[in-house]
């Protein structure tokens, strides 16, 4: 998946999660859920693999599951990036959930993809 597609596919699950969760998540609009998709993958491609290396042994310990709250962790630092009134979380828990759903979401599309080309 090349990197625009991967930001049109956060973009567009971040629009369909703040409707399925209005609760829990909000974007203010496209344009802020645009925004947060590009911020979002810019920490995920500077700042995450070195919270992945030095979490390792947690992440072990955890058969993989401190990965979501590494994922959590990039999602509210980009609330705090773009701003929290205009994406933000009613909760860390959210913020888990959010970060299970997208990583989900990613999955099928990354899955689809290879299904396509083979």
């Amino acid at each position: 998946m090349t990197y625009f597609q991967r930001v049109l596919v956060n973009m567009l699950a971040f629009i369909s999660l703040t409707v399925l969760f209005p609760e829990m998540f909000f974007v203010k609009s496209f344009t802020t859920a645009l925004v947060a998709s590009i911020v979002l993958s810019l920490l995920n491609t500077i700042i995450k693999p070195i919270l992945m290396i030095l979490s390792f042994p947690l992440t072990i310990l955890t058969l993989g599951f401190f990965s979501f709250v590494i994922n959590a962790l990039m999602l509210q630092w980009t609330s705090n990036l773009v701003g929290q009134y205009n994406f933000g979380f009613s909760s860390f828990g959210a913020a888990i959930l959010m970060a299970m759903i997208l990583s989900f979401v990613n999955m099928i599309v990354n899955q689809h993809q290879l299904d396509k080309r083979g």
